[in-house]
């Protein structure tokens, strides 16, 4: 199916990057490097320009940390939702919210798709997005609330949670109105998860791409893969681009990440080998 976001269409296998841009001073990552509105705009510049066809508004962290309003997530993001709009009108806007108030408003802003990372939390985030016309991610956390780190958390099936949560939502969405080929699913790695859920989450992949829905991974530099690795958050990009290089070849579509030039190559190099892109080159034994 193919995948419809505001002014983009992307075909069922095209491979699709979608860049983080934090309007945080706190966030995981970047540690608030964009929380300015100047290099906020250099960072989604530089996204696009490296092959970002999505980009991705975090106005609050995703761990705990010190409480944002939902005044304060508006501040930090309808203005730039706004002008981002207008400074890149073929790029797909994406904000990744909870909360149908800042979802409400992000849209009347120009928002294409609401990147709901906290699994429905908020029910009428959906229903915000069928009034919009906008997109919606479906992501599963397990019931977590947002803001909170797993603690000892089990499943007698981790990846039959996943699908019940994120099919369920998906199919909720649908039916209060929102277009079928703007929904897409999430299998929410390190949200309500350990470390080993997360890894059979991603070697499971088939089993969400069977269901017909087009799936998101968010994977950068995750807990998961510092755990896995044993390597702090700034040393995790080799760890996050071999699961990129594995979840492409088993049918995920959009990839959330801080990296785009590094995370496009790879993305092409997958799609080649399994034949649905040509080398950007072939001379070789030609000329």
């Amino acid at each position: 199916m193919a995948l419809a976001l505001g002014p983009r269409s992307f075909a069922e296998d095209e491979l699709v990057i979608m860049a983080i841009v934090n309007r945080t001073p706190d966030s995981f990552f970047d540690q608030g490097a964009t929380f300015a509105d100047e290099p906020a705009f250099a960072a989604a510049d530089r996204a696009v320009a490296e092959g970002a066809a999505i980009l991705d508004i975090g106005g609050v962290k995703a761990g705990p940390g010190e409480e944002v309003t939902v005044e304060e997530e508006l501040r930090r993001t309808v203005p730039f939702v706004a002008a981002l709009r207008r400074r890149h009108p073929d790029v797909v806007i994406s904000v990744d919210t909870w909360r149908h108030e800042v979802g409400e408003a992000v849209c009347e802003a120009g928002a294409d798709l609401l990147n709901d990372a906290w699994g429905g939390y908020d029910p009428k985030l959906a229903e915000v997005a069928a009034k919009h016309g906008a997109g919606l991610v479906c992501t599963h956390t397990g019931g977590a609330e947002p803001r909170t780190r797993p603690h000892r958390v089990e499943y007698a099936d981790v990846m039959a949670d996943i699908l019940a949560q994120t099919v369920g939502e998906a199919e909720r969405a649908l039916a209060l109105g929102v277009r079928r080929d703007a929904i897409l699913i999430d299998p929410g790695h390190d949200f309500g998860k350990n470390t080993r859920h997360s890894l059979e989450a991603t070697r499971r992949l088939p089993e969400m791409t069977a269901t017909g829905w087009p799936v998101l991974v968010s994977l950068s530099n995750k807990d998961f893969v510092g755990e896995t690795l044993d390597r702090p958050v700034g040393e995790r990009l080799l760890g996050t681009l071999a699961t990129t290089a594995v979840s492409a070849w088993l049918g995920a579509q959009v990839y959330r990440v801080h990296q785009v030039a590094e995370t496009r190559q790879v993305l092409d190099m997958v799609a080649s080998i399994r034949g649905t892109r040509p080398p950007a080159v072939a001379r070789r034994g030609l000329a």
